[in-house]
């Protein structure tokens, strides 16, 4: 594995850092406290060509790869972790169909995020079913030529927002055994004519027939400008072309994704612990106790080091797992959740120990590490809690 970044990687990484620059860190603390959804952001993003990284060259003209991937998502996440997701969930959301769908399929779902800035979201999670998916009772029915889709997911990212929806389900019955992954398009919710934050439920007729409820969005501690909500699906009437792949092979699907997501969960985290870092080390060189600067103090400076080093490891995770899925390595899963628990322990550890070496400031909202400290948390959460990671890690190595 080579280091240097080859001439591309590094446009991608000098274009992001400039955009989060200009376009993000100056406005996102206002943007926080409102809790407004960056519209423009994602709209530049996608003008930039940084949106929708996982589609291949076959309908976007041109491929990405993973490890470019990676530092295009800890780049943009270095400016907030929230938009990051957001632009992150498109991908979750349009990999499956990428790795396992059709030509047909292909260009049906995944032209339209081509020829404009358009939202997706992956419905995996549900109310009863977080860690273990096996519990999911959404479901698909047989209906004539086609299925009934019917079920709840909770936690959806981009959901008041979306124009497509991925969505895992049992096959028959909540109760089978098998699991499909099926798309379903509805009404383009375009950055042109969603000035508008959503605060309320929504409803969304299918084209096919049956609806989609939107729930209010969540009010989340952290990451605020990521859209997040319940969706119900009643009734929606699926065409056998939506169906991705087998329809019993949902489960290989979600763990081919996630094996993809992970990393980039972990470039999100891996972002964030080199922005409370940078943050840091500047207050602590403005700010003077007992007639030196903080930094020069042996014992704050212990801590920066640690911080430091958490980065630089987790970056180092980041790198081999980002490497390993690109590479289609047997052993990806395993470096896949190693990275994302090493990143989310250096955001968590340099958000917290950032926050103390600001003292009581790093306890006002109108300072960055506080943001920081709310944004960490999800990230030890989301696409699988450490313990899952654990667990994974363990099968593989024993």
């Amino acid at each position: 594995m080579d280091f240097n970044l080859t001439d591309n990687q590094q446009s991608y990484v000098d274009t992001v850092r400039r955009f989060v620059r200009s376009e993000i860190t100056p406005h996102v603390m206002s943007w926080d406290r409102e809790h407004s959804f960056p519209w423009g952001v994602i709209r530049k993003a996608w003008d930039l060509g940084i949106l929708n990284l996982s589609i291949p060259a076959s309908v976007k003209g041109f491929e990405i790869d993973v490890v470019s991937t990676a530092l295009i998502i800890k780049e943009l996440s270095y400016g907030d972790t929230g938009i990051s997701t957001s632009a992150m969930c498109n991908d979750l959301a349009n990999a499956v169909i990428a790795q396992h769908g059709t030509d047909a399929q292909k260009e049906a779902f995944l032209r339209p995020f081509v020829e404009g800035p358009l939202l997706a979201s992956f419905c995996l999670t549900e109310p009863g079913a977080g860690s273990d998916n096996s519990a999911m009772t959404s479901f698909i029915r047989k209906s004539g030529d086609g299925y009934i889709l019917n079920g709840q997911k909770c936690f959806i990212t981009n959901a008041s927002y979306a124009s497509q929806f991925t969505v895992f389900c049992k096959v028959g019955k909540p109760t089978g055994n098998f699991m499909a992954c099926v798309i379903v398009p509805v009404t383009s919710v375009a950055s042109d004519d969603a000035g508008q934050t959503y605060s309320r439920s929504k409803e969304i007729a299918t084209p096919e027939g049956g609806k989609i409820v939107v729930g209010k969005p969540e009010d989340k501690l952290g990451q605020r400008l990521s859209n997040t909500a319940a969706v119900t699906f009643e009734d929606v009437v699926v065409d056998g072309s939506q169906v991705i792949g087998d329809r019993r092979l949902g489960f290989k699907y979600i763990v081919d994704v996630l094996d993809y997501a992970r990393p980039m969960v972990a470039a999100i985290g891996v972002g964030l612990a080199r922005r409370a870092l940078d943050v840091t080390m500047e207050y602590t060189k403005e700010r003077k106790q007992f007639g030196q600067r903080i930094c020069d103090l042996p014992v704050a400076r212990e801590s920066l080091v640690k911080m430091w080093k958490r980065v630089e490891f987790a970056d180092l995770a980041l790198m081999k797992a980002a490497f390993k899925v690109q590479e289609k390595s047997p052993d990806r899963g395993l470096y896949a959740s190693l990275a994302k628990n090493a990143a989310a322990e250096a955001a968590l550890f340099c958000a917290n120990e950032g926050l103390h070496l600001h003292g009581g400031y790093g306890f006002m909202s109108e300072y960055e590490i506080s943001k920081l400290a709310r944004d960490a948390h999800i990230i030890d959460i989301y696409e699988g809690v450490r313990e899952v990671q654990d667990m994974i890690i363990g099968r593989e190595i024993v």
